[in-house]
């Protein structure tokens, strides 16, 4: 499974990142077989919110941007606008901003754009905002335009999950929405069609989330591209490339302040794939690794996780192995920051790293190798380094433990290593030197050691890594290369590293500019708008120049950093010498920077950036101890040699005398700056994409956008660069057909006009696209776009930044107006129509009242009632009757007249035609057999053309046929050639290589063989001096002799520490036997627990047969049930009683209850009495410790006071044991009484529990959410508040700072001209006087070297003279020092063995605390799990019980429950809620209880460590003092021990002043041999000044030969730099003469640029005056519009009033009308013919100019066929895919049509169980008391056994709390420790600092040579450059030729059509 390495990501997940959850950096192995989650909510937007963002209020005119004080922008509306000032309103407030602070809103359709190269307003708030809205929407990728900017979730989206992966395979990018698969795919897309690599930038800041999207794009590779024999089985490669990953990450990741795990370098990795698209293998490069990590971390970060990962114990025996501790703080180097982080679980990570190795192919020697190495490192930190003495500064180490551990790691001997640290060897000329070192350079050099060992093993690493990906099985035809790197950096102190990175980024975006504006100007060159050519990459090539050109800055690093007497000083002094005032993005710093001590600034394109080069120097060079390298080189282990092959030592030297040191020679910048020169080429190979990622916020929340933070990595990432440069363009388009559909409303009738294709013209390409430019041409014409705001393409229509939002604004004009057109209308005709409506009901009124009227009127009239009889009768009634009938047969005889009308016109038609027939006839047939004769030639001729027509088709179908195949042989020809051509380009790059390889070893060896016979004439020159000096040698024995007498002292000396060092392993013996006892007391504490466990299960086994009486009981309870059904109605009647029994017991129980809170309330005054004793306890340790008694009585003291408190432990668990006895038993008298009622109530309780619980859940619910809705709105006013304040400081201050930056620039500009100036006049003189200046500094120099020379030389005889005579003094001091260090000696062991009892303790309790308190843990939990099963089951018990009365359920139905009942199980309902609600209380009281004691716990502990530091103070401070008086005590005795022997001498003088003359006469004899051996040392010491004085003469010699030698150089040097002088000197004379040409021209294009800046502003003012006129004439037309529709009304009331008349004309005028019609019909025939008259000609006239038009684009056809004929293959992709989601679209409906129905049948159940559920609840609710006394006996017994649960607990707790208080009394001692090595580490850093200021300057006479080899190089650039511009013309020149040939060739054939068809279309017309 590839995926095995990423997260399993699951919807909802906590990843907050202060949650323990969170696990990072995320190996997690995937596993299980749950579905995917969906991911379309983190990927699409909704219909729903899609109709919310277009429904949103805007006003194009109005709505605008405003800036706020925290840096983000607001939405707002304009109100009024006064010149340069605007009044915008936002929240019912006003503010008055400029002009320029507002920026333009986007319409809503472009609301959360996918694109944001689409926005009509490509302003930086619509830029922000879109972001904003998209990421709070859960949508972290939006594209602008060729950047995927990604911003990290701070969660786990299921985003990256083999169903995403399926939905983005394949896809175009504009198919899917925005996500890093889609460019990921589209790059292997790329790469499959076209064949060329390709390339993904990843950057960003750190936190930004880099890493992972690195790691989700290699995941999709291997996902989509991954081997079909890799998937069979086995570790496959592509489980290879991802499983470099933790290691990568465990040796190159660290926590920073933004970031838990930030890659600390940059990484390009390269993923081969082979000729079918699959992966063949990896290999990767990796930059700029952040060395100072590895021996300094700040306070709030951390070290590489390597070295934490080791400490984890995950890799069993690993700390044995590595000789390591198990105490991280015992390593100086890695934890000197944080040690853990809580995101982090480093055991897990170990793991992961471990069997990452074992995938990646390393052996067990090599990891384990590598492990050693990291635990060098570690070791290397503790080494310790002393001053030799007082005086003498000379450094020596201070431990043995660390070098010993280093020795035995990597095999080497650890007396030796310390003194390489201390004495290194370096080499002067030809000989070995050893060099003192203090003990702040030996730190340094332990340091530096240390970068360089941890560096060169991770680049063995990653070469390793790059071996094992290496599948030689597979060929590697391609590759997709991602690169991961810093974005760029600006931070409050820039030093070297950010200056490296910020020049990467600076390189990377000319990169993305040149690559983005090439791709944008390909389009419009395709689409054929007008375009001129403009290279945007060059903007950044300034700055690129100014670190780049020679003395630009990293070459002047390069040349300080060759000079040893060079400082940052001197550096500053060359940097701003060389560019302040030159360059023009080398600037000063600004003033009121973080940084105050900045040394200069650069302006980049994302800010000025300051930066401060302190300490650049050293870090470039980057030193290494050479001796310390060459003994680790030399060491047995062989990975140790791998990685420090490129390390030079002394061995390396003495090998390759005469050439440089491999890898010595490269400084950190020029390595870097190949490295980077190296990527550059590669990117330039690729086709690109580019990704940058953002962070959103510093406080690592979900859902939440810091503008400003944002807004910073926007312009530091380049989008907004980007975005510059796109509205330099046409960043907008549309396809014409979308164009079409949304703008046609603005001019209809002209677009349907120009959409009709003319009748002539055929239906193809051409004239689609000239439809589409006319309809488009007519819309714009309507909108009123000049022509500069907008391009015509042949299938695009594109536009200038902000043309559409005024598009948008003319259509949503013209809509308004049509939508007011149609409501007018609408009303009109509505009204209408209701007007009609009550005028016919007013005639039917009146008619009805006339009626109604004459009936009663007439109703008693005889006449009357005759008429009515009569009246049906009459024919006159039956008129109606009578007319419908006439008007049915006038209508049959009129259409009858109108047929026979048609059919005689028809008939008179045919008539006419045959007679014209008939006449043409006649004259063919006068004519004759001629014209028959002429027929038939013309017959044969168009036969035969036809036969040879259809011979030409067939063969040019044929050769057509052959073609194709001929081309398709040669394409895979060529493809063969090509691939043969990159595998014989590959066999000589080897070759060449291989030669190079040749030739360097011949180099070598030259040198060799040079070097081996200068060594020889060295020899013979190194005999003849030893001859010389074997005279000298005789002298010298007898300085040998006291040689020998020191070196036996040495041998005794050493005879003494082997004592020590005895003593000290006798003393490791001890220890190892304590720990043998610790770890037997340990197994005695595994026994007890052992105990505790079977106690336990016995509790266990106990309730467990409670159990079963429970179940008997229940059984009975069944069997009594049957009884209870027959005594039913008895029990009716009882039930009251009962009843008012069941008040009085529960009475009882609350009496009870309250007894019980007495029992609690006594429990707690004795915890409160055991704290007051543990107090006192740790008071009574406090004194003991301060008064300095022994550590034993302390302990038995302790063990007295904890056996006191077991004792009152016992006592208090006995007397609650008693007390819950007591309840027990009343329990269960009470528990007889109630069972008979207590099933009715138990199922009652139940169901009102569960309501309870829900009420309560929902209730806290509701008041946390209220709660925290309530601070949140309190937090969200401050925070408006503070920023609305900031933000109007912010905004003042800017202002004040824009007012002082213009007046500084314009200061600066003016400055700049005369420095220019000056510069170039002032130049030539500078250069002439600093080589003088120079020259008189050498001579000074080497004077000042004589006389320095001369004085140390008397200085030196002095000395020696001295010397003699202290010689014999300092003997004797050196004998008592001897004695001190022997005492001193004596007081470390005793130190020692102080400091290993206290770790032995120390160990002890920390054994004892592992395996007791975790022991016992694992026992609590093991117990939770029981009771929870047992939980579980009396669960499953009681709804086994509930069905069971289910079964009594259905007899139960019969009887119905009274009124009476009901009101008294409510009231018994109630008295049950009140007592829970009692129940609640106390818990809630026992939970504040059990907080206000875990708070008294808390602030002991606090106040203890309180007091344990003040402690610690006290016992530094006393020893401190202890120490003083010691030393006092051994001044007194060594006082009294001189004053003891002067006293004896004196006595000793007076007892001899008797004696007698012969003893006198003995002493002057004594006397006289003393003085001839004075004599003769004498005599000695006056032969050895004499040969010292020899010596001087010999140097004084040699001396002189030196000053002649100088001098000879400097008479050289001098006629050097006289030749070089006459050269600069023309060469300045033809750069005046160039200089002032440039200035003319200068002068020339400034006038130039007036003029057209005069220009500029007078077609400003036109168009101005333009704009005034147009604003008038489209005011002028809505005032003709609103005229217009006046008098349409007045039209439409006319032709109303028109048709009435006419209905009120009578039926006499019908014949009138309809004579009228038919006249009407004859004149609509006449137009229809004349219109279709003027259609043929029309028709006649485009057919014309279609014919001219084809002649004119025959040139362009053939390129618009292949795109044609790509659109159609793109065209069928994209309908295999719609067919592809259709076919999977129908499954899903067909599972959702399945889903529904299950539904449908689900909530027919649940119906149906809701009804039975209600029928069954009342004979329930009688049911469910009988349970509630069972429940409340559980209740008892949990509640009893929760308590002996809390109460083994406490008193695990306490013994914790004793256990901790004595572990944090032993680590004080170790406190101590480490206080002593931050004073002692401090020391080093002070003198590390004055040796740094010790540093002076060298000459600089390199600096004419190197700008000589400059102005070389320049020459060279220039003559490349010019070569370059020929070739590109020449290349340009040449396919411009081939593609006229091709537009000729394509003319040509296109023409030769034509006329085919012209000829064929001519012979068919004459045929006819």
């Amino acid at each position: 499974n590839i995926w095995g390495i990423w997260d399993r990501i699951l919807p909802g997940t906590n990843l907050d990142p202060n949650s323990k959850d969170l696990r990072m950096p995320g190996h997690v192995k995937r596993g299980g077989s749950e579905p995917d989650p969906d991911p379309t909510p983190f990927l699409y937007i909704s219909y729903e919110e899609k109709q919310k963002d277009l429904a949103k209020p805007y006003d194009p005119k109005k709505s605008c941007w405003y800036p706020l004080k925290d840096g983000g922008f607001a939405e707002g509306v304009i109100e009024q606008a006064e010149g340069d000032k605007v009044v915008v309103r936002a929240d019912g407030e006003k503010k008055a901003l400029r002009k320029d602070q507002v920026q333009q809103v986007n319409p809503p359709k472009f609301e959360r754009c996918e694109d944001m190269s689409n926005l009509t307003y490509l302003n930086e708030a619509s830029v922000l905002h879109n972001l904003k809205s998209r990421y709070v929407s859960k949508l972290i990728y939006t594209y602008s335009g060729l950047f995927c900017v990604a911003i990290n979730p701070y969660k786990r989206f299921p985003i990256y999950t083999p169903t995403v992966v399926k939905i983005y395979y394949g896809k175009r990018r504009n198919e899917v929405p925005p996500h890093i698969f889609a460019i990921a795919d589209g790059a292997y897309q790329s790469m499959i069609n076209h064949g060329k690599n390709q390339s993904i930038l990843v950057t960003g800041e750190s936190g930004a989330g880099k890493t992972e999207n690195t790691k989700k794009v290699i995941g999709y590779f291997a996902e989509i591209a991954a081997n079909d024999k890799s998937r069979s089985g086995g570790v496959s490669l592509e489980d290879q490339i991802v499983q470099t990953n933790p290691i990568l990450e465990a040796f190159g990741n660290a926590k920073t302040v933004r970031n838990d795990n930030s890659s600390r370098f940059g990484k390009f990795i390269r993923i081969h794939f082979n000729q079918f698209g699959k992966v063949s293998g990896a290999d990767m490069e990796v930059y700029l690794l952040e060395k100072s990590r590895i021996t300094y971390q700040q306070t709030m970060e951390r070290g590489y996780h390597i070295f934490y990962n080791i400490m984890s114990n995950a890799v069993a025996s690993l700390k044995k192995d590595c000789c390591l501790s198990n105490d991280i703080h015992d390593y100086h180097f890695v934890s000197q920051g944080k040690v853990s982080v809580e995101s982090i679980d480093d055991k897990e990570d170990m793991t992961f790293v471990d069997e990452a190795f074992d995938i990646l192919g390393f052996t067990k020697t090599e990891k384990l190798d590598v492990y050693k190495i990291t635990a060098v490192v570690m070791h290397l930190g503790e080494m310790k380094f002393k001053k030799k003495s007082s005086k003498d500064d000379q450094a020596e180490q201070d431990e043995e433990k660390a070098a010993k551990n280093i020795g035995k790691l990597i095999g080497i001997n650890p007396d030796i290593l310390y003194e390489n640290f201390v004495r290194p060897k370096i080499k002067v000329g030809a000989e070995w030197v050893t060099k003192g070192q203090n003990a702040a350079q030996a730190y340094n050099s332990v340091s530096g050691i240390a970068r360089a060992l941890f560096e060169k093993q991770f680049r063995f690493l990653v070469d390793k890594c790059n071996e094992t990906l290496v599948d030689s099985s597979m060929k590697r035809i391609s590759f997709i290369g991602v690169l991961d790197i810093a974005g760029f950096e600006i931070f409050d102190f820039n030093g070297f590293e950010q200056l490296c990175i910020n020049f990467c980024n600076e390189k990377l975006q000319q990169f993305f500019n040149h690559h983005m504006f090439v791709l944008e100007q390909e389009e419009y060159m395709k689409e054929g708008i007008e375009w001129a050519m403009v290279d945007f990459g060059m903007d950044l090539q300034n700055c690129i120049d100014m670190f780049e050109r020679p003395m630009g800055i990293l070459s002047i690093l390069e040349e300080e950093s060759l000079f040893p007497k060079a400082t940052d000083k001197t550096f500053e002094e060359k940097l701003k010498n060389n560019h302040l005032g030159k360059s023009p993005t080398f600037v000063k710093p600004k003033p009121g920077g973080p940084d105050k001590d900045a040394h200069f600034a650069i302006i980049h394109y994302a800010g000025t950036v300051n930066y401060n080069l302190t300490g650049w120097l050293e870090k470039n060079k980057d030193p290494l101890n050479d001796s310390v390298v060459d003994l680790m080189k030399n060491c047995p282990v062989k990975t140790v040699q791998v990685v420090l092959k490129d390390l030079a030592g002394h061995s390396s030297e003495e090998q390759d005398h005469g050439r440089k040191k491999k890898g010595g020679g490269k400084t950190v910048s020029s390595f870097y700056k190949d490295q980077l020169n190296n990527l550059m080429t590669t990117l330039h190979s690729t086709e690109p994409h580019f990704i940058r990622c953002v962070v959103p916020n510093t406080h690592k929340a979900a859902g939440v956008i810091d503008s400003t933070l944002v807004m910073h990595q926007l312009t530091c990432n380049g989008v907004l660069e980007g975005i510059r440069i796109c509205r330099k363009g046409f960043p907008n388009r549309m396809v014409y057909k979308d164009f079409q559909n949304r703008y046609s409303i603005l001019n209809p009738t002209a677009v349907s006009e120009a959409a009709k294709p003319s009748p002539s013209s055929k239906p193809n390409y051409i004239n689609e696209e000239k439809m589409n430019q006319s309809m488009a041409l007519v819309i714009l014409k309507t909108a009123g776009l000049e022509k500069e705001k907008y391009r015509l393409g042949h299938t695009k229509v594109f536009f200038r930044a902000g043309v559409l939002g005024m598009m948008e604004e003319v259509r949503e004009e013209r809509v308004n107006k049509i939508i007011t057109w149609l409501q007018s209308t609408a009303r009109g005709a509505l009204s209408r129509s209701q007007f009609l409506k009550l005028k016919t009901q007013k005639i039917a009124l009146l008619c009805v009242q006339r009626a109604i009227r004459n009936f009663m009127a007439g109703k008693h009239w005889l006449w009357w009632k005759l008429w009515m009889s009569v009246k049906p009768n009459l024919r006159g009634s039956k008129f109606a009757e009578i007319k419908e009938v006439l008007e049915a047969k006038r209508v049959e005889a009129e259409s009858k007249i109108a047929a026979e009308k048609s059919g005689r016109k028809a008939a008179e038609a045919i008539n006419t035609r045959l007679e014209e027939e008939k006449r043409e006839l006649e004259k063919t047939l006068s004519g004759g057999a001629d014209s028959l004769r002429e027929i038939q030639d013309k017959v044969s001729k168009i036969e035969l053309a036809k036969k040879q027509l259809d011979s030409e088709y067939s063969s040019t179908t044929n050769r057509l046929h052959e073609e194709e195949e001929t081309n398709n042989q040669l394409s895979n020809a060529m493809k063969k050639m090509s691939m043969e051509l990159k595998k014989k380009k590959e066999d000589t790059e080897m070759m060449e290589h291989r030669l190079q390889k040749a030739n360097e070893d011949k180099v070598t060896k030259d040198s060799q063989i040079k070097n081996l016979k200068d060594e020889l004439m060295h020899q013979d020159e190194l005999i003849e001096k030893l001859q010389k000096e074997k005279k000298n040698n005789s002298d010298g024995r007898q300085k040998i002799d006291e040689d020998l007498q020191a070196a036996e002292d040495k041998s005794n000396h050493l005879n003494r520490i082997k004592t020590k060092l005895e003593q000290s392993l006798d003393e490791l013996e001890d220890s190892v036997e304590r720990e043998r006892k610790s770890r037997n007391e340990a197994e005695k504490m595994k026994k007890k627990a052992d105990i505790d466990l079977r106690i336990c299960q016995e509790t266990v086994t106990e309730l467990e047969k409670n159990k079963s009486e429970v179940n008997v009981m229940i059984q009975m309870k069944e069997k009594e049930l049957a009884a209870i059904q027959a005594k039913i109605e008895d029990e009716q009647s009882l039930g009251s009683k009962m009843q008012k029994q069941v008040k009085g017991l529960l009475n009882r129980l609350e009496e009870l209850e309250n007894d019980l809170e007495g029992e609690r309330s006594n429990r707690g005054k004795a915890e409160k009495t055991r704290h007051i004793l543990s107090r006192e306890i740790e008071d009574l340790s406090e004194k003991l410790e301060e008064s300095g008694n022994a550590t034993a009585a302390a302990m038995e003291v302790n063990k007295k006071r904890e056996a006191e408190l077991f004792k009152l432990k016992q006592e208090l668990d006995e007397s609650t044991l008693q007390h819950e006895t007591n309840l027990a038993n009343l329990r269960q008298k009470h528990n007889s009484i109630i069972s008979d009622l207590g099933d009715q109530i138990d199922q009652l309780n139940k169901n009102k529990a569960k309501l309870e619980q829900n009420k309560n859940v929902l209730l806290m619910e509701l008041n946390q959410s209220r709660h925290s809705l309530e601070e949140m709105n309190i937090e969200k006013a401050n925070i408006e508040k503070n920023n609305k304040i900031m933000h109007n400081d912010i905004v003042e201050a800017s202002g004040r700072l824009e007012d002082m930056y213009q007046n500084l620039n314009d200061a600066d500009t003016n400055k700049k001209k005369l420095s220019t100036e000056k510069a170039d006049l002032e130049k030539q003189i500078q250069d002439g006087e600093n080589e003088m200046r120079n020259l008189s500094k050498l001579k000074t120099s080497l004077t000042t070297q004589l006389d320095d020379m001369k004085r140390l030389s008397e200085a030196e005889s002095r000395d020696k003279a001295l010397l003699l005579g202290k010689f014999k003094a300092l003997e004797n001091d050196i004998e008592t020092i001897r004695e001190k260090i022997e005492e001193e000696n004596a007081h470390k062991a005793e130190f020692q063995r102080q400091l290993s009892k206290a770790v032995a303790d120390t160990q002890i309790w920390k054994s004892k605390y592992t395996t007791e308190a975790l022991a016992r843990i694992e026992d609590l939990d093991s117990a939770k799990s029981k009771l929870l099963a047992r939980i579980n089951e009396a669960e499953e018990c009681i709804e086994s019980l509930g069905s069971k009365v289910q079964t009594t359920e259905k007899i139960r139905n019969r009887y119905q429950m009274d009124l009476e009942d009901l009101q008294l199980e409510l009231e018994r309902i109630n008295s049950a809620i009140s007592v829970s609600d009692k129940k609640l209380k106390n818990y809630d009281t026992v939970i504040g209880e059990w907080k206000l004691k875990c708070d008294d716990i808390s602030g002991e502990l606090e106040a203890s460590q309180r007091e344990c530091r003040n402690l610690n103070s006290e016992v530094f401070r006393l020893k401190a003092a202890w120490d003083e008086g010691v030393e006092n005590l051994d001044a007194v005795r060594r006082e009294n021990k001189n004053l003891a022997e002067e006293i004896k001498d004196l006595l000793d003088q007076l007892g001899e002043g008797g004696k007698s003359i012969h003893e006198l006469e003995r002493q002057r004899r004594r006397l006289q041999v003393e003085k001839d051996e004075l004599q003769g040392a004498l005599e000695e010491a006056e032969s050895a000044l004499e040969q010292e004085e020899n010596k001087v003469v010999r140097a004084s010699l040699e001396l002189q030969q030196i000053k002649q030698e100088i001098e000879r150089r400097l008479q050289e040097k001098e006629e050097e730099f006289e030749t070089t002088r006459k050269n600069f000197q023309r060469t300045i004379d033809s750069m005046q003469a160039s200089l002032d040409a440039e200035v003319k021209a200068k002068q020339e294009a400034l006038r130039v640029k007036k003029k057209i800046e005069a220009d500029i502003n007078e077609l400003e003012m036109a168009l101005d005056h333009a704009n005034k006129a147009n604003a008038e004439e489209a005011k002028q037309i809505k005032r003709y519009v609103a005229n217009l529709m006046e008098v349409e009304g007045t039209i439409q009331e006319e032709s109303r009033i028109r048709n009435d008349l006419e209905d009120k004309a009578g039926i006499a005028e019908r014949k009138g009308n309809a004579l009228a019609g038919e006249v009407e019909e004859s004149r609509m025939l006449l137009d229809a013919a004349d219109r279709a008259k003027r259609a043929a000609e029309a028709e006649l006239v485009e057919c014309r100019d279609s014919i001219s038009e084809l002649n004119g684009a025959n040139t362009s056809l053939l390129g618009e066929k292949r795109r044609i004929e790509g659109v159609v293959r793109g065209l069928q992709q994209e309908i295999d895919d719609l067919l592809i989601s259709v076919k999977n679209s129908d499954e899903k409906s067909k599972k959702a049509i399945g889903d529904a129905t299950r539904l449908a049948e689900e909530l027919r159940t649940e119906q149906e169980h809701c009804l039975t559920a209600d029928r069954l609840a009342k004979s329930s609710q009688a049911q469910c008391s009988e349970l509630q006394g069972r429940l409340e006996d559980a209740e008892a017994i949990a509640a009893s056994y929760g308590r002996k649960m809390i109460i083994k607990l406490e008193e695990k707790i306490r013994m914790l709390e004793s256990e901790l208080a004595s572990c944090q009394i032993r680590s004080a001692e170790t406190h101590k420790g480490a206080l002593r090595a931050d004073r002692k580490i401090r020391e080093m850093e002070f003198q590390g600092e004055e040796d740094k200021k010790k540093f002076s300057k060298l000459g600089e006479l390199a600096e004419k040579l190197q700008d000589k080899t400059r102005t070389y190089k320049k020459q060279i650039e220039d003559a490349e450059e010019i070569a370059a511009l020929n070739l590109a013309k020449f290349r340009k020149a040449q396919q411009q030729l081939e593609e006229a040939e091709e537009r000729s060739s394509n003319a040509e054939t296109l023409m030769g059509r034509v006329r085919l068809e012209r000829g064929g279309s001519m012979a068919r017309y004459n045929g006819y």
